[in-house]
């Protein structure tokens, strides 16, 4: 039988991995490393990328930075979140805010720390990308679009840190050689900045009455809800550029099929997005749109499924 005291402990536990959001690190730990082998460094083997150790550093660090960030977002929307989302608000504070903030400063510093170990660069860039998660939670959250920009940029930045890691290893002329390549990193990032942006509109959407409340300026709110929708709209024919080049000009394997879906999906997103008004509505568009971007993650693969083929050969040989 457990304790009460050890049941206060691993409610803390949990409540601690519900701030963190615990659930989301594997994700990015594999869109790390995935986009590393398919899409960063194609040219490397994957096995040479796996056992990188400055490239585990790395994506260690970025995991607490992005943990850390997460904790400082609920610091500042203790008080929306009640109104948002009261259930996971009960469970965010079990933990004090004092015991998240020492969290918070502890994973910042073992984050930029790690870092240095591999360069100086490198822990510039942690300790920028640790401020602007900062600014952005602390000031640049309730600005108008600014915000959304914003949390699309900072969500798409931990991987130009794997690419600066890559090509900073190469000189100058040579980069000229990856010309190609660099085009369909952008291009695969403007995509995924694209469907982050319209997340983060949706967002907007779904917590209307908790951003009113604490004087979010948000679209929704200093405009209307149609206007934010046809912004969404406008989003979702520019994305068409991106799955146009990326299908049709670059190379990118069996994963035409992925953005092949994404266009239908996003055609039934509008149509449901045009009818939806209540928070439940937008609940079901956010969720769809987070699964869009999770599968995509997934779907890296099929860049060059041999790999994995190889990987298996490799293994079993072993």
């Amino acid at each position: 039988m457990l304790t009460r005291k050890n049941k206060l402990f691993i409610s803390k536990v949990i409540s601690l991995f519900s701030v963190v959001r615990g659930y989301n690190i594997p994700i990015i730990v594999l869109a790390q490393y995935l986009s590393a082998i398919f899409i960063l460094a194609p040219e490397k083997r994957a096995l040479s990328i796996l056992t990188d150790l400055n490239l585990l550093v790395l994506v260690f660090s970025t995991t607490l930075a992005i943990a850390s960030g997460y904790i400082i977002n609920s610091f500042y929307d203790s008080k929306k979140d009640l109104i948002n989302r009261p259930n996971k608000s009960i469970l965010d504070r079990l933990v004090s805010q004092k015991t998240k903030l020492n969290v918070y400063f502890s994973l910042n510093f073992i984050a930029t720390v790690l870092a240095l170990f591999i360069s100086w660069r490198a822990a510039l860039f942690f300790a920028t990308y640790i401020f602007l998660i900062w600014f952005y939670s602390h000031k640049l959250k309730k600005q108008l679009f600014v915000g959304n920009i914003m949390a699309a940029l900072l969500a798409i930045l931990p991987f130009f840190c794997i690419l600066l890691y890559f090509y900073f290893k190469l000189p100058f002329e040579e980069i000229e050689n990856h010309k190609d390549d660099l085009a369909v990193i952008f291009t695969h990032a403007t995509f995924l900045f694209l469907l982050l942006l319209i997340k983060e509109l949706i967002k907007d959407l779904e917590n209307i009455k908790g951003d009113l409340a604490n004087e979010y300026r948000t679209i929704p709110i200093v405009y209307s809800e149609m206007w934010s929708k046809k912004i969404v709209l406008s989003l979702v024919v520019a994305s068409v550029v991106p799955v146009y080049l990326l299908i049709t000009i670059f190379d990118v394997g069996y994963m035409d099929s992925y953005f092949y879906c994404c266009l239908i999906v996003l055609i039934f997103f509008l149509l449901k997005l045009w009818k939806s008004s209540t928070k439940e509505q937008f609940l079901t568009l956010h969720t769809v749109l987070k699964i869009l971007i999770v599968a995509g993650v997934f779907c890296i693969v099929l860049i060059n499924p041999n790999v994995l083929w190889h990987g298996k050969k490799l293994l079993l040989n072993h």
